[in-house]
């Protein structure tokens, strides 16, 4: 840097470009300093087929948990039907009461800390693999516990519902939890 330049009386610093051969090229130095404001046009807006996607797999999801069975609902099914195997429908639920609770927490940290501490942005990295886990064993868990009901059905149904939930997580976020200004961030 510089040691100053004498300005009415004192030194003023001033940020001379080391080694650029253009002036515009200095320009880089301040990108990560300047504000970038959330634009309507830099939000990214969804397709036609996206929309319909999302909705066949939530129409999918209410049509399994309203017919259930055929006479009777899903939720009716899971509280009083004795064909479940009650001990892995238990121990599934609690995986994916699990795995949503993670999911929740990872993406609020996310949101939450982002560029304060990149050690969260590690830790939601770290917890990819047990969410997977988690995931897939409360999957079969659940495959196993209800196939008395649905036989070879159990594995598209229960897909279903999985990728209904997955379609919703998004709309279902906090709106703290949106992305904020950071004026107040040098």
């Amino acid at each position: 840097m510089s040691g100053g330049t004498p300005v009415a009386g004192g030194y003023m610093r001033q940020r001379h470009s080391q080694g650029y051969a253009s002036s515009n090229e200095d320009l880089e130095d301040d990108a990560c300093s300047r504000l970038q404001s959330l634009s309507t046009a830099t939000l990214r807006t969804r397709t036609w087929t996206e929309i319909l996607e999302t909705v066949f797999w939530v129409a999918s999801a209410l049509f399994i948990i309203y017919f259930g069975d055929g006479h009777s609902n899903l939720i009716y099914l899971l509280w009083h039907d004795e064909r479940i195997r009650r001990m892995p429908l238990y121990l599934g639920l609690i995986g994916i009461g699990l795995n949503v609770a993670l999911f929740f927490c990872t993406s609020m940290l996310s949101w939450s800390v982002r560029r304060l501490d990149e050690k969260w942005e590690l830790l939601s990295i770290i917890a990819f693999p047990f969410l997977t886990l988690i995931g897939l064993v409360s999957f079969c868990l659940l495959c196993f516990a209800l196939w008395p009901i649905w036989g070879s059905l159990t594995l598209p149904l229960l897909f279903t519902l999985f990728m209904a939930g997955l379609v919703l997580y998004p709309h279902i976020m906090i709106e703290t939890l949106r992305p904020q200004n950071d004026s107040f961030l040098i």
